[in-house]
Parts: structure tokens; C-alpha cells; sequence
């Protein structure tokens, strides 16, 4: 069955009605849910999975504990050498949902890093990302290097900054560039 990846940026807190009706698309064709356990936008898309009765969702974490599983979800616990609460002690949860999952969906700040790379690791893997750019309130379709250079044109030069020196930003859009493939879309 198909597994579709959820998150967003942690200092979004409330979702838009939007994503809400993407999310319905969703859950109307039943379709398994991978979602993190962090603040913001997980929690967010936890609540409305809870208060939508979805019983088909898995919560990532890293570590021994979830921070949040609101639904009481089976959890997937991504064990990890990396120091807690680093940045690499929760991207090796991500990285496992982008493997988990067939696509995404993200709500992105236009700053975050992790959400960005959660769309890159999908995109590394042919996966596509409808991700919901919530500054400009739009969906963008990512499935290729092109597509991802038009979503990181959201972003202010000094989120690149900040997005190249702490993922490495530039140096993953060109390594998909060079990679031979191309991601379907469908909307």
C-alpha cells in the first residue's frame, strides 16, 4: 500500500485549510501516514490526523521516546549513534521516513532546513513532494532538480545562506542534477 510522508516546518503551527483538504484527499484513499514526532507542524499534522479518527499512521522518532504521539500511533523508533538532540540525531528518522514512504507532502516555512532536506532525501530517492509553500500559500510539485531550484527561489538570500552552510544546500541540488532521472508528476 501506498505510504505517504507528512511534515512540515516546526514554527508552523496551525494548518492551513489547504493542506487540510490535501490531507483529506489523503485519508479518503486510506493511504498509510509516516509523521515525526516534533513540535510544530508534525504536532499540528498529528492533531488533525487524531480528530479525523486515522488509525493507518506511523510516528518516527529517534531515540527511546516520542516527543509527541497525540494519537497513540505505533512507533517506529530509528536508533541512532548521533549525540541527542543534534541535528543528525533527528535526521536519521527523517531520512527513514523518506525511504518508508512513496511520496510527500510538506508544509514549508521557506527558512527551514529540515523540511528542505526531507524533500531533498525524497527527491534523491525518484520520490516526488507536493510541498505547501505557507508564505505564498501554494502547492509546488517537486519531482526534479529544476523544480526544487523554483522552490528554494522562496526563500530570502540569507535562508540560502543558512540552508547551504548547514545541508549543504547547493551542493545537493547539483548532485540530483547530475543524477539520471526524472520523477513522474501527477497532480
Amino acid at each position: 500500500m501506498t505510504t505517504v510522508f507528512i511534515a512540515g516546518s516546526m514554527n508552523i503551527k496551525n494548518l492551513d485549510s489547504r493542506v487540510k483538504e490535501r490531507m483529506a484527499n489523503i485519508l479518503s484513499s486510506n493511504l498509510n501516514i509516516v509523521v515525526g514526532d516534533a513540535d510544530g507542524a508534525d504536532t499540528s499534522i498529528q492533531k488533525y490526523l487524531f480528530e479525523q479518527g486515522v488509525s493507518n499512521a506511523v510516528v518516527y522518532c529517534s531515540g527511546s521516546k516520542p516527543r509527541n504521539n497525540l494519537g497513540n500511533w505505533p512507533v517506529h523508533y530509528v536508533k541512532t549513534n548521533h549525540p541527542p538532540g543534534s541535528r543528525a540525531f533527528f535526521t536519521v528518522k527523517d531520512v527513514s521516513m523518506a525511504e518508508k514512504a512513496d511520496y510527500g507532502l510538506m508544509i514549508w516555512d521557506a527558512k527551514s532546513t529540515g523540511t528542505l532536506s526531507n524533500i531533498i532525501e525524497l527527491l534523491s530517492r525518484k520520490k516526488k513532494s507536493v510541498v505547501f509553500v505557507n508564505k505564498d500559500k501554494v502547492f509546488k510539485t517537486i519531482g526534479n532538480a529544476s523544480h526544487l531550484e523554483e522552490l528554494i527561489n522562496c526563500m530570502s538570500e540569507h535562508a540560502k545562506q543558512k540552508a547551504n552552510e548547514k545541508i549543504r544546500l547547493l551542493e545537493k541540488i547539483e548532485a540530483i542534477k547530475y543524477c539520471p532521472f526524472q520523477v513522474e508528476i501527477f497532480d
